[in-house]
């Protein structure tokens, strides 16, 4: 009997615990978004609130652009675990290490990284909203406050 090969990017390889807060929200946005159309409103919703109106919707517009392009183009499927699993698998740990890289600016890393989860002539399209959604939840991790979605109007004295 062999293995299916779409399922051993499903194969544990740490704990959630392991990663840091940027990798696990990476994580997490994955498997939620994989969970369909409910999750992925109750993570909009949640990005908005805790990183503001414009900020949230940019960030879930750029999980969405990833997870599309993976979905659409990858090299196949990428395998999750499910939202309250504590392990960790292989493809998250791949998507979780390329989100963190391209949200800390890593671009050439970012961009190898990204040629293992999509065709390699995809990989470019996949860096720019990575990086995005890393800074985004860098804002996340360090509490830094969300912008306003407009400037706030002008005291006249």
């Amino acid at each position: 009997m062999t293995a299916d090969p779409n399922r051993r990017g499903g194969a544990a390889v740490g704990y959630l615990t392991d990663l840091d807060p940027v990798e696990a929200g990476a994580v997490r946005c994955l498997r939620l978004w994989a969970d369909g159309d409910a999750a992925q409103r109750e993570l909009r919703r949640e990005l908005a609130d805790r990183l503001g109106p414009l900020q949230g919707r940019a960030a879930a517009e750029s999980l969405n652009t990833i997870c599309t392009l993976c979905a659409m183009y990858g090299r196949r499927p990428l395998m999750r675990h499910s939202a309250c699993c504590p392990c960790l698998g292989a493809d998250e740990s791949c998507f979780a290490t390329f989100v963190a890289a391209a949200g800390a600016g890593d671009r050439e890393d970012a961009m190898l990284m990204a040629a293992m989860l999509v065709r390699a002539d995809l990989a470019p399209g996949l860096v720019d909203p990575a990086t995005r959604l890393g800074l985004a939840l860098r804002r996340l991790a360090t509490g830094v406050a969300p912008q306003p979605s407009r400037p706030p109007a002008e005291k006249l004295h």
